[in-house]
């Protein structure tokens, strides 16, 4: 049977679409909204910055955009390796942090079952899926309780081999699978690391770990659409080839010259000007449990690549949104009153769905009591849709801007459209701010101060430094 994303009608009806009517003059006021003109006036911006992300394809950090098509011979890999766990296992294990955790935990929230682990496995056909990306040893010590290590595969996912949060978690793992299964214990791991550097890779070939490989231009927030986060998906049963696919048809939309057809595009131009007017809250508000963590994988994305003291030039510019993530319905009874009546200083992107996976009908009851019998005859989906809207109009009403990025449905294909989106528009943003959106010099120096604490070699210099420090004072302690 052919594949959906093999069909170009089918592709087309699947397209992601950008509604950014209310972050306009003529729908929140000329003093909170943007302007045609102004939008107009920075086209010039948009062309260099297209211009630029196409000639940067290929060039240092830039491996995420060629994911899409250069990736035929590990999928069949990671297919086979999946084929082969889901025979053999019952969990699936992700050691991770960051970008190497983010994204495979947003694409199984998206695209699996809401309650997955909960389900019998004569139903899930696949192994319990769980992500330790945090090391609080109580978090550690209730997956120990909830699993059997010796039907588990844990995937160590880092590049460099030394992120102290990833191998600290491997090296307790591997300790208990070598004290319970031996020499078997090598084949409870997968290595998911660099291919020519790094301390993983060592170790995988001195233990005999299976590895997949990430590649040199590919960092950890950009990482999603290979092996690290191919291999969780593929376990759990996505389509990860219709994923790649909802990629590639995104890559193509992004690389049209006209920024009018171009929604990534469009999209970054719209923050940028957003960011200008001092609006440096980005809120990120799925309508969908299935994408409630895209705006965790978003909030790094964004705050990660954009967050900057310095442009390219070496000037202090300060740059960047802070994100925050916010989930529909549920936030409006949390969050929604800040948005609508505190400072001026947001841009909302809502995330909406056309079609739900299911319909749940409201039945009929409680006639007597209008404020509760007018849901009868509805539908959870119809609910949640007026909520969406109504949410919509009050934050426009209140010259609120706001956006929304329109999902015909939530499936492999369009979670790989709206991921692949989301790329493209952080590196068009990136480009408008002329800053590096690659690196992470922020992350750098509490990640030294953590070396210098637990006396990691070659950190005196900082432990020092730390040392030397202003010590807390007892009199702001209470």
């Amino acid at each position: 049977m052919k594949a959906n994303y093999l069909n170009a009608k089918w592709k087309e009806s699947m397209t992601l679409k950008l509604d950014y009517n209310n972050m306009m003059a003529e729908y929140v006021g000329s003093e909170q909204g943007i302007r045609r003109e102004e939008l107009s006036a920075r086209e010039n911006l948009m062309r260099q910055a297209f211009q630029r992300v196409e000639d940067s394809r290929g060039v240092g950090m830039t491996g995420w955009m060629d994911l899409p098509y250069n990736q035929a011979e590990e999928v069949r890999e990671i297919i086979e390796t999946a084929r082969e766990i889901k025979k053999k296992f019952d969990y699936f294990v992700v050691l991770g942090i960051g970008g190497s955790a983010l994204g495979p935990i947003a694409v199984f929230q998206a695209l699996c079952h809401l309650h997955y682990n909960d389900l019998p496995k004569s139903v899930r056909k696949t192994p319990r899926f769980y992500v330790e990306d945090n090391v609080d040893p109580e978090r550690m010590r209730a997956l120990l309780d909830v699993i059997d290590v010796k039907k588990t595969v844990f995937n160590v996912i880092t590049k460099s081999g030394a992120t102290s949060e990833t191998m600290a978690q491997y090296l307790i793992i591997y300790d208990i699978l070598k004290a319970r299964l031996g020499e078997d214990a090598g084949k409870h791991i997968i290595a998911t690391t660099s291919e020519s550097t790094g301390n993983l890779i060592k170790i995988a070939q001195k233990e005999g770990f299976k590895t997949f490989y990430i590649p040199d231009g590919v960092g950890g927030r950009f990482s999603e659409l290979c092996p690290v986060g191919l291999l969780p998906a593929a376990v759990c049963g996505v389509d990860i080839k219709e994923m790649l696919a909802g990629a590639a048809y995104m890559d193509k939309i992004s690389r049209r010259k006209d920024w009018k057809k171009n929604p990534a595009l469009i999209a970054a131009a719209l923050q940028y000007i957003s960011m200008e007017k001092g609006k440096n809250i980005s809120v990120m508000m799925p309508y969908a449990d299935s994408l409630k963590y895209m705006a965790d994988w978003y909030c790094q994305l964004w705050a990660e690549s954009l967050g900057k003291a310095t442009d390219n030039d070496g000037n202090k510019i300060y740059a960047g949104q802070t994100p925050v993530k916010a989930l529909g319905v549920t936030d409006q009874h949390s969050q929604v009153q800040l948005y609508r009546e505190g400072p001026f200083d947001k841009v909302v992107t809502f995330l909406a769905v056309e079609r739900y996976r299911t319909v749940c009908p409201i039945p009929k009851g409680c006639e007597e009591i209008p404020d509760v019998s007018f849901l009868s005859g509805h539908t959870l989906n119809e609910l949640i849709q007026a909520e969406r809207k109504a949410t919509e109009y009050a934050l426009t009403e209140a010259n609120r801007p706001n956006h929304t990025v329109i999902l015909p449905e939530v499936n492999a294909f369009t979670l790989g459209e709206l991921m692949y989106f989301f790329e493209m528009k952080t590196a068009f943003c990136g480009e408008m701010l002329n800053l590096n959106t690659y690196n992470q010099p922020g992350v750098e120096g509490g990640k030294d101060a953590t070396y210098a604490l637990l006396g990691k070699k070659g950190y005196d210099s900082v432990r020092t430094k730390m040392n030397s420090a202003a010590q807390k004072s007892e009199d702001y302690i209470c």
